[in-house]
């Protein structure tokens, strides 16, 4: 494939300016120039090589094993386990391509940084269990030679959860599958709770779940650097582009209820380069959809979607940017009526203090919200067969992302999950209606 590139011109400046001289100030430089000149002509004669290239060192390589679309916390640890689990070390080339290199408004980044394992999912609590761990033996997984150790500033003070009378079974239930599963967590009657917590105000409140181990929250910016550090020193490539096009082969082929469907695999992936109008051309064996509240947009790039209602082709990926329950997600924008209307009142019955507290500052950042049923989608999709994803956390992906991006290596080196099984965040899930359904969505 040749790499399309826009020649460099000659150039100007074979006169100089000096002060003082005559005839309008000009002089020929010709002992600084004469050589200049005859080795740009050298340069351009047939059958030389040229000293004067273009700079390609932004471009993305014309070819990749794995292209995975989206540089937050998510595609760098697919990228991370796919290096880290590869049979042959630096046998697989891995790009990973994100639009916006200052992170301004990605999920990562503006995150809280929360991790918590009071889910009511077994596949969810093993996830941030595993990512607990992951997180609290951080210099283990991601040490480089020379560079000094990463701290997260993980703050391990725990989640706490209230329940009115009405949702006290269900809470019950909750922590009984947690503790199966090897969470810490205890039940707090209100009198328990006002003991521990005596700022709370307890009314309505019939029983509380507390997280006493592997709960708090973490610094996301240094995860991700600690990220980008460690796949730099595997041998993973970067980009700062955005996907505008899939090349796709196709083939037909009829079902077990002798329907004629048509299966995809991406063979080439178009990047739009930065401030540019040409594109990057990419040859690849698999594409990681990472591209968290606009990974529904990538999905179409790949005709997911389009095809006849109700059938697997036509079946969207039901995943849209959201900030929280504020109404309008176009932009960043801190709704700060919402704030005092909707959430301040709140705050304020639970906790008496926030009466005389102020608001010094605030940001919004997205969610990837699955409009589903709100949990991750992982793994590959059934009819691109070639396209995986890594997405749709609905607000805890950050949280559970070195436990996703080890499943989706999994699945991509194994061709099955090996240490945790997602297979209820699989796509078939949409088109099946079978709601993946989590109790506890934070």
């Amino acid at each position: 494939m040749i790499r399309r590139v826009l020649p460099h011109g000659l150039g100007r400046g074979l006169l100089t300016r000096r002060p003082g001289t005559r005839r309008g100030g000009f002089s020929l430089d010709w002992d600084g120039k004469v050589s200049e000149i005859k080795k740009k002509i050298k340069s351009i004669l047939p059958g030389t090589p040229c000293d004067v290239l273009p700079d390609t060192s932004h471009l993305p390589p014309e070819h990749s094993d794995v292209v995975i679309v989206g540089g937050g916390v998510l595609g760098l640890s697919v990228a991370y386990w796919l290096k880290k689990l590869e049979n042959r070390q630096g046998g697989m080339q891995v790009l990973v391509v994100e639009r916006d290199h200052t992170y301004s408004q990605a999920s990562t980044g503006l995150s809280v940084g929360g991790i918590c394992q009071q889910f009511s999912l077994p596949e969810n609590i093993q996830l941030s269990l595993f990512s607990a761990s992951f997180l609290r033996n951080i210099n283990e997984y991601l040490a480089v030679t020379d560079a000094p150790p990463l701290d997260l500033q993980f703050n391990p003070s725990g989640y706490l959860l209230l329940a009115s009378e009405k949702d006290a079974a269900a809470m019950e239930s909750n922590v009984k599958v947690q503790k199966q599963e090897g969470a810490k967590v205890c039940l707090m009657s209100p009198d328990q709770l006002r003991n521990k917590f005596p700022w709370i105000n307890t009314e309505g409140v019939a029983l509380a779940s507390y997280g006493m181990e592997n709960e708090g929250w973490f610094d996301p910016w240094c995860l991700l650097h600690g990220l980008r550090q460690k796949l730099a020193s595997m041998g993973v490539s970067f980009c700062q582009g955005e996907v505008t096009r899939f090349v796709t082969s196709s083939q037909c082929m009829l079902t077990t209820d002798d329907e004629m469907v048509t299966l995809k695999s991406i063979h080439e992936v178009h990047v739009k380069m930065d401030h540019s109008l040409e594109y990057q051309p990419v040859e690849c064996a698999i594409v990681i959809n990472a591209a968290g509240a606009w990974s529904a947009q990538i999905a179409a790039l790949a005709g997911i979607g389009k095809g006849p209602p109700g059938t697997l082709q036509g079946t969207k990926l039901p995943v849209e940017p959201r900030k929280e329950e504020e109404p309008d997600p176009a932009n960043l924008e801190v709704d700060h009526d919402f704030f005092q209307e909707k959430v301040w009142p709140h705050l304020a019955l639970r906790v008496p203090a926030f009466e005389t507290l102020k608001v010094q500052t605030a940001w919004a950042g997205y969610y990837d919200y699955n409009t589903f049923d709100q949990n991750g989608v992982v793994g590959p999709h059934p009819l691109v067969v070639n396209m995986y994803f890594a997405t749709g956390f609905s607000g805890h992906g950050l949280q559970q992302a070195p436990g996703v991006g080890r499943a989706v290596a999994e699945m991509i080196l194994e061709g099955s999950f090996q240490t945790i099984d997602l297979s209820p965040f699989l796509f078939n899930r949409f088109y099946l209606g079978e709601k993946t359904q989590e109790n506890n969505i934070m």
